[in-house]
């Protein structure tokens, strides 16, 4: 039974996720969002609240601003993903911001001055992982 709730709770978190992308691009117009990408919705095991995870390009006042137009379109668009979905109930929304962006990008530098340091073998394009007879 568990495992059927965690299908069904996967299956309706990408079809939360279209809508929203779908609302963004063409239904909502507030110019907060523009450039917003939905990157994931997470829902609770109630299906009662959703998380919805953004990205957005910029600094900090970018990120408050789309911030801030996400909680002025809220309503709107959970409106309008229980008139699209038909859900019974429809969860209610709470936009974070996705920073996994930022944080691959921050590991991947790190990375990179790890193997420029000798700290790292450096990537030769040999998958084998054998060293060539000199």
């Amino acid at each position: 039974m568990q495992q059927k709730s965690f299908e069904r709770n996967s299956r309706l978190e990408g079809e939360i996720r279209s809508v929203m992308s779908e609302l963004l691009r063409f239904e909502v117009n507030d110019p907060r969002l523009t450039d917003v990408t939905v990157s994931l919705i997470r829902l609770s095991a109630d299906r009662s609240k959703a998380k919805v995870y953004f990205s957005v390009i910029g600094d900090e006042e970018r990120e408050r601003e789309a911030g801030d137009g996400f909680s002025a379109a809220s309503a709107f668009m959970r409106r309008q993903l229980g008139q699209r979905m038909r859900l019974r109930v429809v969860p209610s929304l709470e936009f974070v911001r996705d920073t996994s962006y930022e944080y691959g990008d921050r590991m991947e530098r790190l990375f990179d001055r790890l193997s420029e340091n000798g700290m790292l073998p450096a990537a030769d394009g040999d998958s084998s992982g054998s060293k060539e007879d000199s």
